[in-house]
Protein backbone atom coordinates (compact mmCIF):
# COMPACT_ATOMS: atom_id res chain seq x y z
CA UNK A 1 0.00 0.00 0.00
CA UNK A 2 1.54 3.43 -0.85
CA UNK A 3 0.61 6.44 0.22
CA UNK A 4 0.42 9.70 -1.70
CA UNK A 5 4.42 10.24 -0.91
CA UNK A 6 4.99 6.94 -2.33
CA UNK A 7 6.21 4.78 0.59
CA UNK A 8 4.59 1.78 1.68
CA UNK A 9 3.18 2.04 5.49
CA UNK A 10 4.13 0.10 8.58
CA UNK A 11 1.98 -2.65 8.31
CA UNK A 12 1.48 -3.34 4.82
CA UNK A 13 5.25 -3.61 3.57
CA UNK A 14 5.54 -6.54 6.62
CA UNK A 15 2.56 -8.11 5.72
CA UNK A 16 3.51 -8.58 2.43
CA UNK A 17 6.38 -9.77 3.11
CA UNK A 18 5.24 -12.66 5.21
CA UNK A 19 3.07 -13.31 2.74
CA UNK A 20 5.77 -14.15 0.15
CA UNK A 21 7.60 -15.71 2.65
CA UNK A 22 4.74 -18.51 3.25
CA UNK A 23 4.08 -18.79 -0.27
CA UNK A 24 7.41 -19.85 -0.55
CA UNK A 25 7.09 -22.42 2.07
CA UNK A 26 3.85 -23.14 0.41
CA UNK A 27 6.30 -24.28 -3.11
CA UNK A 28 8.47 -25.97 -0.14
CA UNK A 29 6.06 -28.38 1.08
CA UNK A 30 4.32 -28.77 -2.36
CA UNK A 31 7.27 -30.21 -3.72
CA UNK A 32 8.21 -32.10 -0.56
CA UNK A 33 4.97 -33.81 -0.70
CA UNK A 34 5.54 -34.38 -4.30
CA UNK A 35 8.46 -35.98 -3.99
CA UNK A 36 7.60 -38.03 -1.00
CA UNK A 37 4.56 -39.57 -3.27
CA UNK A 38 6.67 -40.79 -5.99
CA UNK A 39 9.42 -42.10 -3.11
CA UNK A 40 7.00 -43.92 -1.44
CA UNK A 41 5.38 -45.27 -4.78
CA UNK A 42 2.40 -43.70 -5.45
CA UNK A 43 1.16 -44.10 -9.26
CA UNK A 44 2.12 -40.89 -10.88
CA UNK A 45 -1.50 -40.94 -13.10
CA UNK A 46 -3.36 -40.53 -9.88
CA UNK A 47 -1.16 -37.14 -8.34
CA UNK A 48 -3.38 -34.93 -10.02
CA UNK A 49 -7.07 -36.65 -9.04
CA UNK A 50 -5.68 -37.05 -5.79
CA UNK A 51 -4.49 -33.65 -5.03
CA UNK A 52 -7.69 -32.50 -5.58
CA UNK A 53 -9.44 -34.94 -2.78
CA UNK A 54 -8.92 -33.10 -0.08
CA UNK A 55 -10.89 -29.59 -1.24
CA UNK A 56 -13.80 -32.37 -0.81
CA UNK A 57 -13.96 -30.88 2.54
CA UNK A 58 -15.58 -27.95 1.36
CA UNK A 59 -18.95 -29.82 1.09
CA UNK A 60 -19.48 -28.49 4.70
CA UNK A 61 -19.97 -25.03 3.36
CA UNK A 62 -23.70 -26.46 2.40
CA UNK A 63 -24.46 -26.18 5.88
CA UNK A 64 -22.93 -22.86 5.96
CA UNK A 65 -19.72 -20.85 6.46
CA UNK A 66 -18.75 -21.58 10.31
CA UNK A 67 -19.57 -25.69 9.49
CA UNK A 68 -17.82 -24.95 6.40
CA UNK A 69 -14.71 -23.62 8.02
CA UNK A 70 -14.28 -26.34 10.45
CA UNK A 71 -14.66 -29.26 7.68
CA UNK A 72 -11.95 -27.23 5.16
CA UNK A 73 -9.55 -26.16 7.81
CA UNK A 74 -9.66 -29.94 9.22
CA UNK A 75 -8.07 -31.19 6.65
CA UNK A 76 -6.28 -28.26 5.40
CA UNK A 77 -3.26 -27.74 7.45
CA UNK A 78 -0.08 -29.30 8.30
CA UNK A 79 -1.04 -31.46 11.08
CA UNK A 80 -3.51 -33.71 9.35
CA UNK A 81 -1.01 -34.51 6.54
CA UNK A 82 1.95 -34.96 8.71
CA UNK A 83 -0.17 -37.44 11.05
CA UNK A 84 -1.28 -39.44 8.21
CA UNK A 85 2.42 -39.80 6.86
CA UNK A 86 3.67 -40.70 10.27
CA UNK A 87 0.68 -43.09 10.99
CA UNK A 88 1.55 -44.49 7.04
CA UNK A 89 5.47 -44.63 8.24
CA UNK A 90 5.16 -45.86 11.31
CA UNK A 91 2.34 -48.82 10.46
CA UNK A 92 4.52 -49.48 7.24
CA UNK A 93 1.29 -48.53 5.36
CA UNK A 94 2.30 -47.37 1.90
CA UNK A 95 -1.22 -46.27 1.33
CA UNK A 96 -1.78 -43.86 4.35
CA UNK A 97 1.71 -42.22 3.71
CA UNK A 98 0.59 -41.99 -0.34
CA UNK A 99 -2.04 -40.21 1.60
CA UNK A 100 -0.56 -38.07 3.63
CA UNK A 101 1.96 -36.78 1.04
CA UNK A 102 -0.92 -36.03 -0.94
CA UNK A 103 -2.02 -33.75 2.09
CA UNK A 104 0.80 -32.07 1.97
CA UNK A 105 1.18 -31.45 -1.01
CA UNK A 106 -2.29 -30.04 -1.81
CA UNK A 107 -1.60 -27.65 1.18
CA UNK A 108 1.60 -26.85 0.09
CA UNK A 109 0.03 -26.19 -3.03
CA UNK A 110 -2.71 -24.04 -1.49
CA UNK A 111 -0.46 -21.91 0.42
CA UNK A 112 1.79 -21.76 -2.62
CA UNK A 113 -1.37 -20.14 -4.72
CA UNK A 114 -2.37 -17.81 -1.41
CA UNK A 115 -5.25 -19.83 -0.10
CA UNK A 116 -4.54 -20.11 3.69
CA UNK A 117 -7.18 -21.54 6.57
CA UNK A 118 -10.88 -20.23 6.16
CA UNK A 119 -12.32 -17.92 8.82
CA UNK A 120 -16.07 -18.66 9.98
CA UNK A 121 -17.13 -15.33 8.36
CA UNK A 122 -17.16 -16.28 4.29
CA UNK A 123 -14.92 -18.96 2.45
CA UNK A 124 -12.90 -15.80 0.94
CA UNK A 125 -11.94 -14.77 4.79
CA UNK A 126 -8.08 -16.62 4.89
CA UNK A 127 -5.77 -16.55 7.72
CA UNK A 128 -3.49 -15.08 4.93
CA UNK A 129 -6.17 -12.43 4.10
CA UNK A 130 -9.64 -12.18 1.89
CA UNK A 131 -9.53 -14.16 -1.50
CA UNK A 132 -11.39 -13.89 -4.84
CA UNK A 133 -12.39 -10.78 -7.22
CA UNK A 134 -14.18 -8.43 -3.80
CA UNK A 135 -10.34 -8.35 -1.77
Amino acid sequence: MTTMHGTMDAVALPAATVRGWLRLEGVAAFAAGLALYGWLGGPWLLVLPLLLVPDLSAVGYLRGPRVGAFTYNLVHNWAFGLALLGVGLASDSAPIAIAGAVFVAHVGMDRAAGYGLKLATSFQDTHLGRIGRNR
